[in-house]
């Protein structure tokens, strides 16, 4: 896969993120279809509308790449897989049908089971954020493009965090204190990942949980925006593992040791 075009095939999804997430929003406006899924989580129509704007785009660009998206079953049978693509079409779904702002729509593309490139966009805050390789991190802000920085505001006085709860566990605990982190505020969904791309923030800590499509894009955004991913033992994070699950993940702008 080394004559990929990477720039070209994400510029090319653009356009599609912002109409499928156009798509999300009336269809929450008009009021969602909503569904308990087998492993208790819910979905939406407005997920597998979403779904089947993103993954036929992906398909017209790169037919070639599998797909795998949290919303199908289309590939994830599939053993030693090394090139393919994670979508989660709505990250966040409980605050996508409850009417709150942090959901997201999200991309990876996975070459050699690394993130090469990504797409988050999150429709409720208008903003779009994606990347293609290193030093190449970017948002759409007010129609223009504008690069992203995870160091950008970083203040060594007073390292913020973002969790996925306001009750953190002792594990992450003892990681914020290594880290000197001052506060944390709880955040939904793949943005977490793009707020600290933009150095609005300075790191999250998760023990295992989600899967992968749910930090793919995420990790290629905070990757090519200076920051790292790692689990808590400081090893890098691939793709493809059994059913998809994540490891234990540290995200980190490239100021905190």
């Amino acid at each position: 896969m080394n004559n990929l075009d990477i720039k070209k095939i994400i510029e090319n999804l653009v356009e599609t993120f912002l109409h499928a997430g156009h798509v999300s929003l009336e269809l929450r406006n008009k009021g969602l279809i909503k569904k308990i899924k087998s492993d208790n989580t819910p979905v939406s129509n407005g997920d597998l509308e979403v779904n089947e704007i993103i993954t036929k785009k992906i398909k017209e660009i790169t037919p070639h790449i599998p797909i795998i998206s949290e919303e199908t079953s289309e590939n994830k049978s599939v053993v030693g897989l090394k090139d393919f693509w994670l979508v989660d079409p709505i990250d966040g779904t409980y605050d996508y049908i409850n009417d709150l702002d942090e959901f997201t729509i999200n991309a990876g593309l996975i070459i050699n089971k690394s993130p090469v490139g990504g797409l988050i966009y999150a429709p409720s805050k208008k903003r779009m954020f994606y990347s293609y390789g290193e030093n190449c991190a970017f948002e759409i802000v007010n129609g223009k493009i504008e690069k992203l920085s995870c160091s950008k505001s970083f203040n060594k006085n007073e390292i913020k965090f973002v969790s996925y709860s306001n009750k953190i566990k002792p594990e992450i605990e003892k990681i914020h204190k290594k880290l000197n982190v001052k506060k944390f505020v709880r955040m939904k969904s793949s943005l977490k990942f793009c707020v600290i791309a933009a150095g609005e923030f300075d790191g999250y800590v998760a023990e295992p949980r989600a899967c992968e499509w749910d930090i793919a894009a995420g990790h290629a955004i905070l990757k090519h925006a200076g920051g790292s991913v790692t689990d808590f033992d400081n090893k890098e994070i691939k793709y493809g593992k059994k059913d998809f699950k994540n490891p234990s993940i540290i995200l980190k702008s490239k100021n905190i040791i």
